[in-house]
């Protein structure tokens, strides 16, 4: 496959997923101000701080972390391109680059979403009903996902498209669970409060794991939450079983035996797979949730450019055109 159409594949499908996954993001802040109205001041920056884009926000909307201006710039904001809007737009231009791999209807779905969003974005539906808005979006991502998996065949171009759509999942759980263990707790002395449950009860209903999580544990205790969303091998989007799956699909695509490594993507991300392997709730813990996140999105990160320079760097002899993208 020509690198600028695998390239293109990749990123269509991780820009929809990170559509998907800030309008999560958000809700998990939208959940929360509905059960807790008087204890949501100043909760609005952490989403923003998380995604490492403080600086850009700031230089559009100064410090005012207001819930209109955060749902702005992450949501309808055209010039931060990791935006809902951009995010959509990039992966229909994407899309569009390879109208002959993918199929009619995936074509069609994205372009819908795309016109869709642009015009609830001209009439401010995110503001004016944004749990209908940010519904849709995931809505829109889950049709996306229906026609990918039924109507593609198994070939380089899908496993291109589940193994970016894996690794974004990875890194949009891991920033969600960040932002409530370190950022939306205001005070020791609300741990174990029926608040601590209510936040942790957000998170789950962010990731679509809150009622597969009640029906193995029943009751919310935070460890075993945390324990869930990383480590759990069958949650779909716990950060494990996402970069279990990402490993799979790169695999499929060297065709390398899955105890084996043929180049510098493989070993980074199989690394990672191990370290998950030996590690346990109890080993973060010790480490510091933060600060265990925060090395496991620079890992998944490196991944990342692994994956582009092994599959999608363009010899600087060639002139072959490369894909809309937005690290």
């Amino acid at each position: 496959m020509l690198s600028r159409v695998a390239d293109s594949i990749y990123w269509m499908t991780r820009y929809i997923e990170r559509a998907e996954n800030i309008a999560r993001f958000i809700n998990v802040n939208l959940n929360l101000s509905l059960d807790m109205a008087s204890g949501m001041a100043g909760a609005w920056q952490p989403l923003v701080m998380t995604t490492g884009d403080h600086e850009v926000f700031e230089k559009r909307y100064g410090t005012d972390y207001s819930r209109e201006n955060v749902i702005q710039f992450l949501a309808l904001d055209r010039e931060y391109g990791n935006s809902i809007i951009s995010c959509v737009a990039a992966a229909r231009e994407n899309a569009r680059s390879v109208r002959e791999i993918i199929s009619s209807s995936i074509w069609e779905q994205i372009n819908r979403s795309y016109l869709l969003l642009k015009d609830a974005t001209q009439n401010r539906v995110a503001h004016k009903d944004p749990h209908g808005f940010f519904k849709g979006i995931t809505d829109m991502s889950h049709m996306f996902t229906g026609l990918l998996h039924a109507t593609m065949s198994r070939g380089e171009a899908f496993h291109f498209a589940l193994l970016s759509q894996f690794l974004e999942r990875a890194d949009k759980t891991s920033r969600i669970l960040d932002v409530k263990y370190f950022m939306l707790l205001p005070t020791p002395e609300n741990v174990n409060s029926p608040y601590d449950v209510i936040q942790w009860g957000a998170v789950l209903k962010s990731t679509s794991g809150f009622e597969i999580y009640r029906k193995q544990f029943h009751r919310i205790v935070p460890k075993q939450v945390c324990d869930f969303l990383i480590f759990d091998p069958d949650f779909p989007r716990s950060i494990h079983c996402c970069l279990t799956n990402a490993k799979s699909a790169l695999h499929e695509i060297t065709g390398t035996p899955r105890a084996a490594v043929s180049n510098p993507a493989e070993k980074s991300l199989g690394r990672l797979c191990a370290d998950l392997d030996y590690s346990d709730i109890d080993d973060v813990i010790s480490t510091g949730m933060h600060e265990y996140l925060d090395d496991l999105q620079t890992k998944i990160n490196q991944v990342g450019i692994g994956i582009r320079e092994v599959f999608f760097k363009i010899p600087d002899n060639q002139t072959e055109q490369t894909s809309v993208q937005v690290q």
